[in-house]
């Protein structure tokens, strides 16, 4: 599947990290979450990204999900995990060798964004799919 993509241009993972700040406030795991999955929930391979819910008894009766308040994204060797926290989210990137955490890393939310860029850039210079949700996040053909 890769071998038909053309490369992705110079300065891609900065653009990409720009658009995702400018498309979701941070501080609100719920909303980044809603804005993320709405933007590559399709096009992203199944059981890559898993959203942890905070159910009240109102949500259980009514078959709600919840509010979103962590959202983990499963690269081959990174796992990126956004968790609300009071007032501002905790990011964390975890490092992975087949599927066995390595080390944990808590990072501020601008380097989480970066490292998630660059992750959703790799994966789209392999998968069309992903390009073309990253073509859509961008405003591109």
């Amino acid at each position: 599947m890769g071998g038909s993509l053309e490369p992705l241009g110079p300065g891609t993972v900065g653009l990409v990290a720009s658009a995702l700040t400018s498309s979701a406030d941070f501080s609100d795991v719920a909303m980044f979450t809603r804005v993320f999955t709405r933007s590559f929930a399709q096009a992203l391979p199944e059981g890559m990204v898993d959203v942890e819910h905070s159910r009240t008894m109102g949500d259980r009766l009514a078959g709600r999900p919840g509010r979103p308040v962590a959202l983990r994204i499963s690269f081959p060797e990174r796992r990126l995990e956004l968790r609300a926290t009071r007032g501002w989210p905790d990011a964390e990137i975890d490092q992975v060798v087949r599927g066995v955490v390595l080390s944990r890393r808590q990072v501020d939310v601008d380097e989480w964004v970066q490292t998630l860029a660059a992750e959703l850039t790799d994966l789209a210079a392999r998968n069309a799919a992903a390009r073309a949700a990253l073509a859509a996040l961008l405003g591109t053909p």
